[in-house]
């Protein structure tokens, strides 16, 4: 089941990375009735949208992205994710355009929710792919020009039911 869980004494951390304060230390009915939501039905309460200040860049041009997570429901909802990733975004495929090493700690997370809740995140992607060479170098490249779809998602288990939205932009 899903739902708010009282403070406990891991020191799990007073803000999300939105820095909106949790306060789960008070039990409501709303509270009570969120506990009673499959973690399966709660997953597909997210909405998620991407959107990009433009659909055509030059290469090597900066891309303004917006991600926006709502909670469809009226009830707090909260999303269990592996790590301590709570969402991503992808270019072509490749999580935040690079194939270099990610490390977040493995573990267990949870991406909360309050009813009717909408997050946003703005942020700028520097239009660069950044590489690992084969001697452990760093690079960036330029990517060709073309079209590539952009995704963002809710970081859940691999074979679970993954919110998450696309848009193509075009590199010339």
């Amino acid at each position: 089941m899903v739902g708010p869980q009282p403070r406990d004494e891991r020191g799990t951390d007073a803000d999300d990375e939105f820095g909106f304060r949790t306060d789960d230390s008070r039990y409501t009915v709303a509270t009570f009735l969120a506990a009673l939501v499959p973690t399966a039905l709660a997953r597909r309460s997210i909405a998620v949208s991407i959107d990009t200040d433009r659909d055509v860049y030059e290469r090597d041009e900066p891309v303004e992205i917006t991600v926006v997570f709502k909670n469809r429901f009226p009830l707090p909802v909260s999303i269990p994710t592996p790590r301590q990733r709570r969402w991503g975004w992808t270019f072509d495929g490749e999580l935040e355009a690079s194939d270099e090493r990610r490390y977040t700690r493995s573990r267990p997370s949870e991406f909360r929710f309050g009813g009717g809740e909408r997050k946003q995140v703005t942020f700028t992607w520097n239009g660069r792919l950044e590489r690992t060479t084969d001697r452990g170098m760093d690079e960036s490249i330029v990517p060709d020009p073309g079209e590539y779809e952009l995704r963002a998602f809710v970081a859940t288990h691999d074979d679970r039911y993954q919110p998450s939205d696309a848009t193509t932009i075009r590199l010339e």
